[in-house]
């Protein structure tokens, strides 16, 4: 009943809709769905993977807990996907590595733990990639040298072990790198000398 695909003011949603924190949000109509600073919490649905005409979600600073849905990964045309500043745990899906068309993840500032899931390689259209402030263990994936388009790579604040992958030296575009905060070892890398972008 209003705009931005927020549907059926009245009461339950029916099968056109689905319910997110309480709204009804139109499976056709619904293209962004931006409640950042909403003070929402619980979990995130995973209804929320029935919104496949979603560009756009902004859930930062919230209170959200919980795991991040696998259906996550049925929103193939997003383009902005942030969950920072929340209070999620649990692994990040492989099924991730489905939303190829994103040029912006933020998964920062939560409590996610594991490994970075190698199917973050997939994601060949991102430009920033912020997953700082977890509990992120084991090396840091090959795959993000897959990454060509990225001008913004944050890792910082985790506990991520071994060496800066090599093919971090392929991401030319890069402007700020910030692995800061890890137990990372080995020497500082010669190819550093190829980012020739970096400001940071």
């Amino acid at each position: 009943c209003g705009g931005g695909g927020i549907a059926d003011c009245g009461g339950s949603c029916n099968n056109e809709n689905v319910e997110l924190w309480g709204e009804c949000y139109s499976i056709e109509e619904t293209d962004s769905l931006n409640l950042y600073f909403g003070e929402l919490a619980g979990e995130i649905p995973s209804d929320i993977g029935q919104l496949v005409n979603l560009v756009s979600i902004d859930l930062s600073y919230n209170n959200i807990v919980g795991e991040i849905p696998s259906e996550i990964g049925n929103l193939t045309n997003l383009i902005y996907l942030d969950f920072g500043r929340n209070k999620l745990t649990g692994e990040i899906p492989s099924s991730i590595g489905n939303l190829t068309n994103l040029t912006y993840l933020g998964l920062n500032s939560n409590q996610l733990t594991g490994e970075i899931p190698s199917e973050i390689g997939n994601l060949t259209n991102l430009e920033s990639l912020f997953l700082f402030e977890n509990g992120f263990k084991r090396e840091i994936p090959q795959e993000i040298g897959n990454l060509t388009n990225l001008t913004w790579l944050y890792l910082f604040n985790n506990q991520l072990i071994g060496e800066i992958p090599s093919e971090i030296g392929s991401l030319t575009n890069l402007e700020r790198l910030h692995l800061s905060d890890n137990q990372l070892t080995g020497e500082i890398p010669s190819w550093i000398g190829n980012l020739t972008n970096l400001t940071y």
